[in-house]
């Protein structure tokens, strides 16, 4: 029997149908030799969901779900996410304004009248893009927050004018949703948010050792003692994590504008949304990255070619970002590497036990290229190690990292941080005069960077 026409008009489609299975299979398989590498290397452990066209491409766990080695991960565990929770009490804001019930334009003492003087000053909009000069306080618990917050006399900087990245902030805005709506925090999550993206998997301050949690271990399988206190913290699993970035970014929580509004961040400083880009109006790109007690987690959405990787892990390693990067280049067909170990991840620790060996060790990778370690972007590492030692106050020792960083070959935006941040060591130090010294450099290397001008102006003005 002679084929139809019809039959004869179907078969460039079923060719062209194999052909896109063939290819999307052959991706698939790409992916899984990166992540199986990857872990075979020590440099990820966790869980993957990678989508593409709304559907997903690659969808598995790879590791252990704890330090013992004896359980496997599945992906229906949950995990820690770090910074990215911030964006659900950014999004609390959001909600609530375009409820009409709080304007960005708002002071805090509007809502919260108990603070000190400084909460007249400080906008509601300087919270969500920590502009508010809040300092980086040593808090655990809300009530250390309470405290820290009623007894704090002056800001680092005139709000609105630099950028401190500092979880007051966050606590502020928390205490800011459940007055103005009446609920707890927690129970806000929940009904705006969790509920809309059908986030059947998520919880609020789910403890640690929580039968649904991932444990998290070091790189020696070290269990990874869990000690934050302070509430309204998103823990969660991969598949909900990305219900939610879909449901943000087809905009079913917030409004477009609102969006564009809570994506704004100061100069290059993180926004409540990580990091978001719109072209002619449109949202092209979408990444927040988040680590907390050896967990971390990495979702990137390019809306342009509507992929979207998920990647958390329980074991911290800081490749999160190399591999999204490997995930995204199998898929757009160029070509890809396997991370390398993380140089940051060993030196924090090495200087921190001895900073004399520690800066040996360092000087040993630096001169020795065929090494194990990453070195594609050595300021990262010194840059991330030296903000690792200021949060343990060891300025001395931090700035000791940063001046080794103005000697290699980076971008004049590079050294303008690195002076900055050696500027902020000083001046926690209490030697302002120097801090102005090296403030006034980074500005000369970068005219653009808006926290130096801060900082600079603020002492300037003392």
């Amino acid at each position: 029997m002679k084929p139809t026409l019809s039959q004869l008009l179907l078969i460039p489609v079923f060719l062209l149908w194999s052909w896109h299975l063939q290819a999307q299979n052959l991706q698939t398989r790409r992916i899984d030799s990166l992540m199986q590498a990857a872990n075979s290397t020590g440099v990820f452990n966790g869980n993957v969901l990678v989508a593409q066209h709304g559907k997903a491409i690659y969808h598995k766990a790879i590791g252990y779900a704890d330090a013992t080695k004896s359980k496997m991960l599945n992906p229906d565990l949950y995990f820690d996410i770090g910074s990215i929770s911030k964006e659900f009490n950014g999004i609390g804001i959001m909600i609530l304004q375009e409820q009409g019930k709080l304007r960005l334009s708002d002071p805090v003492a509007k809502y919260l009248p108990y603070l000190p003087e400084w909460a007249k000053h400080v906008k509601l909009l300087d919270l969500v893009n920590y502009t508010s000069g809040l300092p980086v306080s040593n808090a655990m618990a809300d009530s250390d927050y309470y405290n820290i917050l009623n007894n704090l006399k002056t800001l680092a900087f005139e709000p609105g004018k630099s950028y401190i990245y500092s979880n007051d902030n966050v606590y502020l805005q928390k205490r800011i949703i459940e007055k103005v709506s009446g609920l707890s925090f927690n129970d806000f999550v929940v009904k705006y948010i969790f509920k809309p993206c059908k986030m059947l998997n998520s919880g609020m301050d789910l403890k640690f050792n929580d039968p649904k949690m991932a444990q998290a271990f070091d790189s020696n399988y070290r269990p990874t003692p869990y000690t934050q206190e302070s509430s309204g913290w998103v823990r969660l699993t991969m598949d909900d994590l990305y219900r939610y970035t879909t449901c943000l970014n087809s905009y079913q929580l917030i409004k477009h504008d609102s969006y564009q509004e809570l994506a704004a961040g100061f100069g290059d400083g993180e926004s409540s949304l990580g990091s978001a880009q719109f072209e002619n109006n449109q949202l092209i790109w979408h990444q927040h990255h988040g680590s907390n007690y050896n967990y971390e987690a990495l979702m990137t959405s390019d809306l342009k070619e509507d992929i979207t990787v998920i990647l958390m892990t329980n074991s911290q390693q800081f490749k999160v970002s190399p591999l999204t990067t490997a995930i995204m280049n199998i898929i757009k067909g160029k070509p890809y590497t396997v991370p390398q170990k993380s140089l940051y991840l060993d030196l924090r620790e090495k200087v921190l036990a001895n900073f004399d060996m520690g800066i040996a060790f360092y000087r040993s990778v630096h001169e020795n290229p065929q090494s194990n370690y990453d070195l594609s972007f050595e300021i990262g590492d010194l840059v991330n190690t030296g903000k690792y030692l200021m949060r343990r106050n060891k300025f001395d020792e931090a700035i000791q990292i940063f001046n080794l960083g103005t000697l290699l070959k980076i971008k004049n935006t590079d050294y303008s941080l690195v002076y900055q941040l050696i500027g902020e060591s000083y001046a926690k130090k209490g030697n302002k005069d120097t801090a102005i010294l090296y403030y006034i450099q980074a500005v000369a290397q970068d005219a653009d960077n808006k926290v130096a001008k801060g900082f600079l102006a603020e002492l300037h003005k003392n």
